[in-house]
């Protein structure tokens, strides 16, 4: 393996969704910035977002309405002075984002021809309309207006195909008392060369883990790696067994677990069983716009009651011309599988879509580490307690990034990448068998779905964590034998993170949110404001490739 002398950031940034994108233009008026993304900048679960951005800019919302909304929704765990905060900072985040060219769905108002507002939409758990929206491909939207901003900003540097291996930080390198983190090792894919960054403070925006379960409507990139690395670092990780599945997946044998928005319930979508009926009213006053994991656990009641492999969502009943022109990518899509939403029902299914849990983080994005930030979909800030409310995420991820930002900017300078020690090898060599890899991954990703899903017990999660661990020892030799590659690297990661969620999961004794388990079926009023926190005692000696050099 390679490895350079590599480069020196004021601000690295490990992503390249809304949160990292975001970050680095509000960073960039401080110092250098640098972003490293493992695939094409633009590919990340920000880009597939459908459904929009919560914020409060019609007068027939409010502030309160809103908070409120998120802590009904937070089932006991959300942070009130939290959720107040990106709550009220999130009109002021909106307008930054329209400045940066972000164009908004908008409508005529009724009655007044020619005068235009924005078109917002409803989705479930919500009290007002309040969903910020482009069409139905809003993640797209602001990818490509984020994108063109970051192009013209010199001060910015994006690196594609390079993977974030490890952070250091000087308890990894044995200086000093605390636990500050000064860069990260990153693979450059395409060389297999190895780089040393050092950077005054690291930002993790890596995203969630949705690939960590056989179904999701997360795209490939989706595999914790931020969690992990944090975690190897010494980082608390907090609430990771509430993860979040969407209703509504397309169901198809050639559809790779493509999302049906929540907008489609929020205009008036009806969820049915496969033989026409409504069953949501059975087990929710909101019917179909129930909050997440009441949509998510009834379907999946129906579908084991009756032995069928999906439900149908049913719009149907609005005009064609309507359903074109709100949803035109999921009509597209759809009508490519041949499947006209217009004329007939849509067949979904839950699939894993969200993390509520994550790095531990205050809402300005600071971590336990020094010099360590974690924003979006990866850190855990108190907004989403234990079941995220629709279109929050995109909220959190400006605003927690704008306050990281200005944070940043009093961060001690640091020395230069020529300092740290340089990325060895040992006596790694390159991997002969990635069937032993792809194995591992499908192991991993099964069991998780089978064991540690919607509906759990403590049996299958003892099943569950037996498992992994004895997957995480495999693996783990293997990553010490063989030079990484980014196939081995997220296989390291997805298992870490598996190994977390089980662990939280079997740390909650009661069902709260997201966290459903037939041995505890009620919610215990003595874990309300109680996360479930982890820590790794010591990090990992991951400098070298040769265990104890």
């Amino acid at each position: 393996m390679k490895a350079n002398d590599g480069q020196t950031f004021d601000y690295l940034v490990l992503g390249s969704g809304i949160a990292g994108l975001f970050f680095a233009l509000k960073a960039a008026e401080h110092g250098r910035v640098g972003i490293v993304t493992k695939k094409h900048r633009a590919e990340s679960n920000t880009n597939y977002a459908q459904g929009g951005i919560a914020a409060v800019t019609s007068s027939q919302d409010s502030f309160e309405m809103h908070i409120q909304d998120t802590l009904t929704a937070g089932a006991g765990l959300c942070k009130e002075p939290v959720v107040r905060t990106i709550v009220e900072e999130g009109p002021r985040r909106i307008s930054d984002l329209i400045e940066l060219g972000m164009r908004f769905s908008e409508r005529e108002i009724p009655g007044f021809p020619g005068e235009i507002e924005l078109d917002l939409g409803k989705e479930g758990g919500h009290s007002r309309r309040r969903i910020l929206h482009a069409k139905d491909i809003t993640g797209r939207e602001i990818e490509r207006a984020l994108l063109q901003a970051v192009s013209q900003q010199p001060r910015i540097q994006v690196m594609e195909n390079h993977f974030a291996i490890d952070l250091i930080t000087t308890r990894k390198l044995g200086i000093g008392s605390d636990n500050r983190c000064v860069g990260a090792y990153v693979l450059n894919v395409e060389s297999g060369r190895v780089d040393t960054f050092a950077a005054r403070a690291v930002v993790l925006a890596t995203g969630g883990c949705g690939k960590v379960y056989v179904y999701t409507t997360n795209p490939d990139i989706a595999t914790g790696d931020g969690v992990a690395m944090a975690y190897r670092a010494g980082a608390p990780v907090a609430n990771m067994e509430f993860i979040q599945f969407h209703p509504t997946c397309l169901y198809h044998p050639k559809a790779k677990s493509f999302l049906i928005t929540e907008a489609v319930r929020g205009e008036g979508g009806t969820l049915k069983t496969i033989e026409g009926v409504p069953f949501m009213e059975r087990y929710h006053p909101m019917k179909s716009l129930a909050p997440r994991d009441v949509v998510a656990r009834a379907i999946d009641n129906e579908m084991k009651r009756s032995g069928a492999e999906h439900v149908l969502l049913d719009i149907t009943d609005k005009p064609a011309p309507f359903i074109i022109d709100r949803f035109p990518n999921v009509y597209r899509t759809c009508l490519q599988f041949g499947i006209d939403i217009t004329k007939e029902p849509i067949p979904v299914v839950p699939a894993a879509h969200y993390q509520c849990g994550g790095v531990v983080t205050s809402v300005d994005g600071q971590t336990e580490v020094a010099g360590l930030y974690a924003i979006g979909e990866v850190a855990c800030t108190g907004l989403h307690g234990a079941n995220r409310l629709a279109s929050n995420s995109l909220l959190e991820a400006v605003v927690c990034a704008h306050r990281a930002a200005i944070q940043v900017a009093g961060e001690p300078q640091l020395p230069d990448a020529s300092a740290l020690p340089t990325w060895r090898s040992g006596h790694a060599t390159n991997a002969d068998e990635m069937v032993v890899v792809a194995h591992n991954w499908d192991e991993i990703r099964r069991s998780m779905w089978d064991y540690v899903g919607i509906v759990r017990t403590q049996k299958r999660l003892q099943r569950a964590r037996k498992r992994i661990a004895n997957l995480l020892e495999e693996i783990q030799a293997y990553y010490w034998d063989f030079i990484v590659t980014s196939d081995l690297l997220e296989l390291r990661n997805i298992a870490t993170v598996a190994e977390v969620i089980v662990a939280s999961a079997m740390a909650r004794p009661e069902s709260r949110g997201l966290h459903y388990t037939l041995d505890f079926p009620n919610p215990d009023p003595s874990w309300a404001q109680r996360d479930t926190v982890l820590r790794r005692a010591a990090a990992e000696p991951e400098l070298s490739r040769e265990p104890g050099s």
